[in-house]
């Protein structure tokens, strides 16, 4: 099973959503591990080639953004509640950073 690594504040604001959407984010995690697609996602290619979106619908909309393609684990880039139907830009400018520190870069 792959290892989660967190960037940036990603764990902490994880943390911050309420008691359902945290649950239904480590459940979503965890099927993410196994090899198995989250329940609700959509790709992100604006962001990194392999960057995916969690979707999770509870109390509000909260979103993880998230990178599989690379061997050694599964990387968390961001995670925040969306307020908007389009995805605010400095959440995608946070995103698109830690996707190229992951690269070195």
């Amino acid at each position: 099973m792959k290892q989660i690594e967190f960037h940036g504040t990603s764990r902490k604001e994880i943390k911050k959503f309420p008691e359902q959407a945290k649950k239904e984010a480590g459940h979503q995690l965890m099927r993410i591990q196994r090899g198995l697609e989250p329940s609700d996602w959509k790709q992100m290619s604006n962001i990194g080639q392999g960057v995916r979106e969690i979707r999770i619908h509870h109390g509000g909309q909260y979103r993880i953004i998230y990178v599989v393609r690379f061997k050694d684990a599964i990387h968390v880039l961001h995670a925040f509640q969306k307020k908007t139907q389009k995805t605010q830009a400095k959440d995608i400018e946070i995103s698109r950073k830690r996707y190229k520190e992951i690269q070195g870069g």
